[in-house]
């Protein structure tokens, strides 16, 4: 299968108001306090509107008059209006900021749940720097706009409205001379759109494909350092930058364009309406205070007319960014809890493969299924180990029991229950897994070991037995030499511990959740020969009670097993002791010569010192426990 990004997509083909509208669920609880704050926003904007009327009056009546005490009263009007509209701006942003920030805080933790719940074929194809940026640059957009961009735009539309209206108070013509320079800024408003929307899209991809090399390069900082390739990445990453350099700077250009037509046209416009309003007043159809009156007003409203280009391209950045999140809400669950749930009656951990396809879902129909009919049972305590040359199929077989993925035919039970019918809860309950490659938090190695017992209180005295037994078997007394023993907090994924310690600790989580099923995928791969035969011993106590699936690379794990199915082109064509095999079947043979020569390579083929293999082995498992365990 091949991993894929979706960046680069095409915008909605809905329109900006019905895109942004699927906000709402989400918005619905803060609208009372977003309103009230657009209310405050447009009062204050009413407020400013009304300073030219005063003015009008002071001109016309106190300044005309030479009158002392109306040009005071004058004044003390306008300094009222002028803190009445402060008042007003302070009082919206008191309004919006609590609210909007929640609904923030809504969707992105609504975003990560979806992510959780999404299944890992969605994860396979998306970039992890892609979601990043989605997760916190376009909602904390999201919230801005919310806060700010919205109100200011309806308010500003609507102040621009108002306005618009009262310059035909004083005389139709300048009115309209104003109205008719200004119109082509609706059609610059429509270009802007179609370009800006564009670029926008590409800008906020670009982002999140950056962020993904960003956190490529720490991951594997490791590998570029031990190969000097330090240079090379960063000329990739220099490549993406300026790629995206050069879509910001087109962005800057049409946004550049559409301010140069919102400052040019009010400017004609002014100068129009000055030689209007000249040619009126001489005529006697317009009297010198309301000539400056009206200058008044179309100063007022320049600059919400001037914010228009701003607040218009944030309004686009906002429907790209809701754009961008929907395409991951809308991404279809395929991996959910059935309609009609069953349960697990006989706990025992029977595990059976029927007829079990699976196929990638962008695989070619030329192409076989990666699991091609896979009929295997496991009886209820026995350890079966896989085996199979490169790409028989053998990890993608452990991902199923699980339902990491869903097979694409046939079906996998467990006691006698197709595991699509059990809530996924329930599922993961009973069936554990540790994987070769093993992934740790950045929290304590309590935490990380107990991560799949959520009913025990870590520090209580029954989740210390739990994580100590765990810790015996996986051998990982190391954890009481850190600092703060099993309270250290390890490094982000666990690289502040060697490749052994972290899969150490893998199989102690692993056991710690007391499954009926253990599915291990080679686990012990990077353990040296004498730490794994001592795993080994403690692990053959805890699978005596414990049904167990394990992909086998070295001799020694299928020394491990009862029974071993050989895994061939995606179908079981073996399943038997190790000996039997061993003498019927040529291609069995073969691989376990292919095993013990990659042994002997990674220098594991010396036999461990038995003296080495005295160390106590944590008490047995017992059918207690797992009754307590499926009672949970």
């Amino acid at each position: 299968m091949t991993s894929s990004s979706p960046t680069e997509q095409p915008r909605s083909s809905l329109s900006t108001f019905k895109a942004l509208a699927r906000l709402y669920p989400f918005a619905k609880p803060a609208l009372p306090r977003l309103v009230l704050g657009g209310a405050s926003a447009l009062l204050a904007s009413l407020l400013a509107l009304a300073f030219p009327l005063v003015l009008e009056e002071v001109v016309r009546g106190p300044i005309a008059e030479s009158s002392l005490d109306g040009l005071i009263w004058g004044s003390l009007a306008v300094l009222v209006l002028g803190l009445l509209e402060a008042l007003m701006v302070w009082a919206r942003r008191w309004f919006v900021m609590a609210p909007s920030t929640k609904v923030e805080y809504d969707i992105r933790t609504t975003f990560y749940r979806r992510l959780q719940r999404l299944p890992v074929a969605f994860h396979d194809r998306w970039q992890s720097g892609q979601l990043l940026s989605r997760m916190m640059q376009d909602i904390s957009m999201l919230r801005r706009w919310m806060a700010f961009g919205l109100v200011l735009l309806v308010v500003n539309m609507l102040t621009i409205l108002v306005g618009a209206v009262l310059l035909f108070r004083w005389h139709w013509a300048l009115g309209t001379t104003f109205l008719l320079v200004c119109a082509p800024l609706w059609y610059a408003g429509y270009r802007f759109e179609k370009t800006y929307g564009t670029l926008a899209r590409q800008s906020q991809d670009q982002a999140g494909d950056l962020a993904t090399s960003v956190e490529e390069s720490v991951h594997g900082i490791r590998v570029l350092k031990a190969f000097g390739r330090g240079k090379h990445a960063l000329q990739k990453f220099a490549r993406q930058a300026e790629t995206l350099r050069h879509t910001e700077i087109r962005k800057a250009r049409a946004v550049g364009w559409i301010w140069f037509w919102l400052v040019l046209l009010p400017d004609i416009a002014f100068a129009l309406c000055l030689g209007v309003g000249v040619v009126l007043t001489l005529q006697g159809n317009l009297d010198l205070a309301e000539l400056v009156a009206f200058f008044a007003m179309a100063t007022v409203l320049r600059w919400p007319m001037e914010s228009i280009g701003f607040l218009f391209s944030f309004l686009l950045d906002a429907r790209t960014a809701t754009d961008r999140i929907f395409e991951v809400f809308d991404e279809e669950n395929t991996i959910t809890d059935p309609a009609e749930l069953k349960t697990v009656t006989d706990g025992r951990g029977r595990l059976t493969f029927e007829g079990a396809h699976f196929r990638y879902q962008d695989a070619s129909d030329a192409e076989r299924d990666l699991l091609d009919g896979i009929d295997l049972e496991l009886e209820p305590g026995e350890t079966m180990a896989l085996v199979g040359l490169t790409g028989s199929g053998k990890t993608t077989l452990t991902t199923l029991p699980g339902r990491l993925y869903d097979v694409t035919g046939g079906r996998v039970l467990l006691d006698g229950v197709d595991v699509r019918d059990l809530t996924l809860g329930e599922l993961r309950t009973r069936v554990g897994m540790a994987f070769e490659d093993a992934t740790l938090f950045s929290q304590s190695v309590r935490d990380n070991v107990l991560l799949g017992r959520e009913d025990l209180d870590p520090k209580s005295t029954e989740g210390e037995a739990v994580l100590r037994e765990a810790l015996g078997v996986a051998q990982a007394g190391f954890v009481d030499d850190l600092p703060d023993g099993v309270d250290t907090i390890i490094g982000e994924e666990g690289l502040s511990l060697s490749g052994g310690q972290r899969q150490r600790l893998a199989l102690a989580r692993a056991v710690a959740a007391r499954p009926t099923v253990l599915v291990l995928d080679d686990p012990l791969s990077a353990l040296d020969v004498d730490t794994e035969a001592l795993v080994e011993d403690a692990l053959r106590e805890v699978l005596h009670e414990t049904t167990a699936l394990v992909v086998a690379h070295r001799p020694s794990t299928v020394m491990l097993a009862d029974r071993v199915a050989l895994l061939e082109a995606g179908r079981v064509t073996a399943v038997g002791k190790h000996s039997d095999l061993l003498r019927t079947s040529a291609h069995y043979r073969h691989v376990i010569s292919s095993l013990e020569d990659e042994a002997e390579r990674q220098g594991k083929g010396t036999p461990p010192d038995p003296s080495k293999s005295s160390r106590s082995i944590p008490r047995r498992w017992t059918h207690e426990h797992h009754g307590d365990r499926n009672q949970r």
